[in-house]
Formats: C-alpha cells, sequence, structure tokens
C-alpha cells in the first residue's frame, strides 16, 4: 500500500522535533530494543546460518533512495539465450540471523514493521542486523533468498525458482543517479534493461487491469534564505517505477508458488463494481465513484464517463500538483487490503489483489515487514518440495492478526507526523485564506471533512461551525483556524 511519505529538508528543528518525540510516546513507540533482544541479534550477526549455495560471481546491484542503508533487494538483469529476459532478484535472507521464539523474534512480532517518522525511523529489526550484518550492502557477502525468474521476451514469465544463497552487491545506486544513466544512455546492460524490463511489465499491468498509483512524495523545502519553508509534492521518477516492478513481479511469482503449494500468505485486497471496466479488474470501492469524480472536476482533472478508474490514473501526471493531490485522495482506495492465510490446500474465497490485478504476496522487503520472512520461507519450501518449517506454521494463523495491528500503528504515525509538520510550517499563518478542495464529508456529520489545499501541499481537517453541509469535491476558499503542533494539528474553516 502506498503511503504518504515526508522528507524533511532542514524544518525548523525545536518545535518540530520536540512534538514528535511527543508523538512517539503518545502511540507507546519504543525507543530501544530489550537487552536480550539487542544481545540475540548480535549473536545472529556474528554467527548467522550461510547456505551452501555460492552465487557471490553475479554482479547485483541495488537501487535505494541515497541515505538507505537497511538494503532488502539486490537484482541483476540479463536477456537470456534466443529472447526474452533473466531477472536475478536477491533478497536479504532475515531467518538466516533470527531463532525462531527467541527474543528477537518475539520482539519482533511485538514491532510487526518498520516505523517511519520525518526525523528517522524506528526499526523492525536492531541496526546491528537491518544496517549492517543482514543488509545488502555493495562489497558485502550476505545471505539471501536468491529469485531467479525468467520471462519471455513481453515480460511475462515463464519459469520461476528460488533458494538460499551467498550473494554480493557491487553497487549502491539511487534513483536520481539510475534515471540520469538511463536517460543519457550511458547504463551498462544489467542496469540498462531495468527499462526495458520495466516498461514490459507495465503494459502486462494495464492488460490484466492493474494500477500502480504513482503517489508524490511530501517534501518540505526551503523557499527562501531566511527560513521560510513550504510543503509540496515531489513526483516519483521513471525508474523508482520500474524498479517497483520487479518487486511486484517477484510478488506475484511468491503468490503463485504459495497457491499451488497449498499453504501461504497473500496480500489480498476485494474488489468492488464501478462504473468503468470489465469485472475482475482493479476498481474504486463502491460508493467511492461518485465521490472521486466530484473531486476529479474541482480539481480540474478531466474524467470522461466512458474512462475507467484505472485508465484515469494511468493518464495522470504526479508532476502536475492537482494530478498530485488527486493521487493522494486515491491511496485511501486501497485502506481494505489485508494478509490472508491459508493452509493444506484449502485455498481462500479471495486470492487476489486487486490493485495488482493478480495474486500477489509481500516477499521482498524482510527487514521492514514481518510478513516477508514467513512468505520467503514458505516459497524456499515450496521449490524444495519440503514441508513448511515448524516455525513457521507455528506463527501463521496470528499473522494477518498482527500485520493488521502493525498497519494500524503505521497509520497513526503517519497521521500523526503529517499533522505536526503542516501545523509546523502554517504556526504562523493563522488567519490566512486559501484555495483549497473539500475531499471528503463525513456521512454522520456533513459539516466536518477533508479539505486539499492548492499550495501549500497541505491536506486537514476543515468544519463548519454555521453548520452548513461542506460541499464534497467542490473548490472553496477556506481559513486556517490553527495550526497546533500537539493533538490539534491543522485546522481550517470556509472563509
Amino acid at each position: 500500500m502506498p503511503r504518504r511519505h515526508i522528507r524533511v529538508t532542514g524544518a525548523p528543528e525545536a518545535p518540530l522535533r520536540a512534538a514528535l518525540t511527543a508523538l512517539r510516546t503518545e502511540l507507546g513507540v519504543p525507543e530501544s530494543f530489550p537487552p536480550a533482544a539487542q544481545a540475540d541479534a548480535e549473536r545472529g550477526a556474528k554467527a548467522p546460518v550461510l547456505p551452501a549455495t555460492d552465487a557471490t560471481d553475479i554482479p547485483f546491484l541495488t537501487i535505494d533512495p541515497p541515505t538507505s542503508t537497511d538494503l532488502d533487494q539486490a537484482m541483476h538483469l540479463a536477456r537470456r539465450p534466443g529472447g526474452g529476459f533473466r531477472v536475478r532478484y536477491a533478497i536479504a535472507d532475515v531467518a538466516a540471523f533470527v531463532v525462531p521464539h527467541g527474543p528477537l523474534d518475539t520482539e519482533t512480532h511485538r514491532r510487526v514493521t518498520t516505523l517511519y517518522f520525518p526525523d528517522g525511523k524506528t526499526p523492525l529489526h536492531p541496526p546491528t542486523l537491518s544496517e549492517d550484518a543482514a543488509s545488502l550492502l555493495p562489497g558485502r557477502t550476505r545471505p539471501a533468498a536468491l529469485w531467479t525468474i525468467d520471462l519471455d521476451a513481453d515480460g511475462r514469465t515463464v519459469a520461476v525458482d528460488v533458494h538460499r544463497a551467498l550473494v554480493r552487491s557491487r553497487a549502491k545506486l539511487d534513483y536520481e543517479g539510475v534515471q540520469r544513466q538511463l536517460d543519457s544512455g550511458t547504463a551498462e546492460e544489467p542496469l540498462a534493461l531495468l527499462k526495458d524490463i520495466g516498461e514490459a511489465r507495465e503494459r502486462l499491468e494495464v492488460e490484466r487491469g492493474g494500477i500502480s498509483l504513482n503517489v508524490p512524495e511530501q517534501e518540505i523545502v526551503e523557499v527562501e534564505r531566511d527560513h521560510a519553508y513550504t510543503l509540496t509534492y515531489r513526483a516519483p521518477l521513471p525508474a523508482e517505477g520500474w524498479n517497483a516492478q520487479i518487486s511486484l513481479l517477484t510478488g506475484m511469482a511468491a503468490a503463485e508458488l504459495m497457491l499451488a503449494y497449498g499453504t501461504g500468505v497473500l496480500r489480498t485486497l476485494p474488489a468492488a463494481p464501478d462504473d468503468g471496466g470489465p469485472p475482475g479488474r482493479a476498481k474504486p470501492r463502491l460508493g467511492e465513484v461518485g465521490r472521486l469524480r466530484r473531486t476529479a472536476q474541482a480539481l480540474r482533472i478531466d474524467w470522461p464517463h466512458h474512462v475507467s478508474y484505472a485508465a484515469l490514473i494511468r493518464s495522470l501526471d504526479p508532476r502536475r500538483p492537482h494530478h498530485a493531490a488527486f493521487l493522494q485522495e486515491c491511496t485511501t482506495l486501497l485502506r481494505g487490503a489485508g494478509y490472508t492465510v491459508f493452509r493444506d490446500g484449502d485455498l481462500p474465497p479471495i486470492t487476489t489483489h486487486s490493485a495488482v490485478a493478480a495474486p500477489y504476496a509481500h516477499c521482498t522487503a524482510p527487514l521492514r515487514r514481518l510478513a516477508d520472512r514467513y512468505a520467503a520461507e514458505l516459497c524456499l519450501a515450496a521449490v524444495a518440495e519440503q514441508p513448511p518449517p515448524d516455525w513457521v506454521l507455528a506463527a501463521l494463523d496470528a499473522l494477518p492478526k498482527e500485520m493488521a495491528e502493525g498497519g494500524r500503528r503505521a497509520g497513526a504515525v503517519e497521521r500523526g507526523c503529517l499533522d505536526i509538520v503542516e501545523a509546523a510550517l502554517l504556526k504562523d499563518r493563522v488567519g490566512e485564506v486559501f484555495e483549497g478542495c473539500v475531499v471528503d464529508v463525513e456521512e454522520r456529520k456533513p459539516t466536518v471533512g477533508t479539505v486539499q489545499l492548492e499550495s501549500p501541499a497541505v491536506v486537514a481537517r476543515i468544519e463548519d461551525a454555521d453548520g452548513t453541509p461542506l460541499p464534497l469535491g467542490e473548490r472553496l476558499r477556506v481559513r486556517l483556524t490553527r495550526a497546533d503542533l500537539g493533538a490539534a494539528g491543522v485546522r481550517f474553516a470556509p472563509a
């Protein structure tokens, strides 16, 4: 599920960071790992369970934000003799370091996922592992689950294998540098193929009716030298989308392996009918279409009735502010996603993720997401035609609830961070009038809703104190009535 990411680039220090510290306390975010869990991580880092297969001759590379050190994935792309492509995707083997039912394993089931704040993160695993011993850092030999996925010339999967192996990344690349190489034609073939494979997979995504939301990143930028700041949207680069297609490809392959195996954990999202597109394709929830159409109209986005939701999303340019605003609103449609466990061939009624428009599993980010470690183990067992490990089966049934609770906590962190960052930037502008669009209205209390400003890139609560229902999807001049770094956050009223 795409989330709103916030990147702080020198925002006012003291008030912002104090409020973020208070948010951590309020949500019970742990400051550190228990001593027993930390000691367990250090033991694992010194003596991991290493595989017999050596694949360190393959020149893997990683593509991540430049400051990232918790590197889950490394790839090597090649052409296949006779046509098509071979994708090798190495995923950090967390199970090589974590003892089942040990102190660290117990702590990861409590944390579930890495939590991201504008001023740092609270990791799922201690940095000893997540940013060092288990991370696929360049020049370091690491244990990994090595996926080999063969594609035909159109990018369709023709063969899948996964096994444990030692790997070594040769280079740590970032998205902007990769994009420059691809645009200038200076990328060597393993990297140049990212565009070819990524675009082929994007065409197949369109064909099956899937949707990839290019959700912009909200970024605080300095607009003047006297420490004035604003909140803007940063559009994702094409290379980020192509890189995401490799991860989606692997998640789809993992889902198919587990379905054939009869035991697994899927990421599912039910579909609902709407007013565009054939049955079974990715669609917004029933009742959301009208709201989204009114929002699109207010944001001056042309959405003809014969155009499906999926087709509209693909036509948007996240570099345009009003398109970015609409894409942010579309993330609400993915909130029904969850984890579905099945075993012993008893397949669940829903096996697909409607936005992917195919069966799908989370398996490519085990350093940052608990469920991925279990999906990896089940896929390895499926290919080896072996029973699942006992520790996997013992934890499987509780996993959906644990991941749901972790998702709610991550959502609370996201909402709290957004409120704090927006309040920090607007605290000196109370009383000012802004142009906005009402993007949501509470069903039971139509005088309360959500407004999205044209500039800065703020989404906040709005309430009409006079008792007039808010005009959903309409443009509106709004007045900032409160900007509190505490619990109240940012509030607007119709001007």
